[in-house]
């Protein structure tokens, strides 16, 4: 497998098992944003491929020091690096340029290479995302979750518009030529914000306003509901590949022996090759036989009655429980679940739930597929040594 391929598996298996949940800024999803403008930099910028494999490790590691606190994490997350470099053939010039990059990432360093602005641009891009000002509700809801500091939405706003303005500037020359114009327009954006905020302000003085008690759980439920769906969504995908990967290397398998290896077991010189081809097919076809249950989906009956809805009993978030229904019965029953707060956060929570049951599910096939798949390998090679033995002797 290639090590990049290997160093995404193994920060998404320390972000699931590690990371806590309050991070909702600096998890998985930021670092998948980081890879993809690190690969959109290295296209537009002349870098050797020896750059190139350490500003990829450098921009998966980059936060996995997050898992024990935000201070001084840059540190942390080098030695995340060297531990999954332990027992990896990584070139020793790749692995301590790609830690000089994760130590480059941090705010106050000045980059001084082209690697080095490669990875801090990256690390920056968000700057001229599109949806700025969403992606850094999540950084907001980070440091209120975890203590730091928390931002009236005034405050947030200058606060924003002081970094963007003043405090960061992009280095490379396709970010200064292409992202620089965007993150302009997130400028404008934020002071249009500032602007809104203000007169806002102005507007209801000497009115009573709500307090940010009352304002903020829900934004910071809807943004928890929305980070577990992401993550959930991302395993699943990532349980499905894996299990094509298995069916395609398993029919590539049988296939082989179909037309290669069967054909010849007529001959009485061959007859030795039968039992280990048979067992190399059959831990093949169970092998197939998992990874397809893993896959299998779950049939519901698609339909509910306005008694179940009142009884609080259908969760109207996933389609199984009302592709039947006619569009105005499901548009009622959502009105309906939509005026009741219990009752939408209830469906939420059960979403995820049965989202997690679906996944375990996925994730023990998927076990034991490897499993077989993995004993059938060792099977099939012991027993054509034992069968070319045999002959010889």
């Amino acid at each position: 497998m290639d090590i990049i391929q290997q160093a995404e598996d193994f920060v998404f298996a320390h972000f699931k098992d590690k990371l806590s949940p309050s991070y909702t800024y600096h998890n998985f999803n930021h670092t998948v944003r980081v890879v993809q403008a690190t690969e959109k930099l290295i296209e537009k910028e002349p870098v050797s491929q020896t750059e190139k494999t350490a500003l990829l490790l450098a921009a998966w590691f980059h936060d996995t020091g997050y898992t024990d606190g935000g201070e001084h994490h840059e540190q942390r997350s080098i030695g995340v690096l060297r531990d999954f470099a332990q027992n990896r053939s990584i070139d020793p010039e790749t692995l301590s340029l790609a830690s000089q990059l994760i130590a480059a990432t941090e705010f106050s360093n000045e980059p001084k290479t082209k690697p080095e602005q490669i990875i801090r641009d990256a690390d920056s891009a968000h700057f001229a995302d599109p949806n700025y000002l969403a992606l850094c509700e999540l950084l907001r809801e980070e440091w209120k979750l975890l203590g730091h500091k928390q931002y009236t939405d005034l405050e947030w706003a200058l606060e924003n518009r002081h970094i963007l303005a003043q405090c960061h500037r992009y280095y490379s020359d396709y970010a200064k030529r292409k992202w620089q114009p965007l993150k302009d327009v997130n400028i404008g954006l934020v002071q249009q914000r500032i602007n809104e905020l203000e007169a806002e302000q102005v507007k209801n003085a000497g009115k009573k306003k709500k307090t940010e008690k009352e304002e903020r759980p829900d934004r910071g439920i809807e943004t928890m509901f929305r980070t577990t769906l992401n993550n959930h969504t991302h395993l699943s995908q990532i349980a499905d590949s894996k299990a094509n990967i298995l069916l395609s290397v398993n029919a590539i398998i049988i296939s082989i022996a179909l037309s290669t290896l069967i054909p010849k077991l007529d001959s009485p010189s061959n007859i030795h090759l039968v039992i280990p081809t048979f067992i190399m097919i059959m831990f093949s076809v169970v092998s197939i036989i998992f990874a397809i249950l893993s896959t299998k989906p779950k049939v519901t009956r698609g339909s509910f009655t306005r008694e179940e809805i009142g009884q609080k009993n259908i969760n109207l978030l996933f389609f199984g429980n009302f592709y039947k229904m006619p569009v105005d019965e499901y548009v009622w029953a959502m009105n309906e679940m939509m005026k009741d707060k219990e009752y939408l956060y209830d469906s939420m929570i059960k979403d995820l739930y049965y989202l997690g049951i679906v996944l375990n599910r996925k994730y023990k096939m998927l076990r034991i597929t490897y499993n077989v798949f993995m004993t059938g390998i060792i099977v099939s090679v012991i027993a054509f040594v034992l069968a070319f033995r045999s002959v010889t002797i």
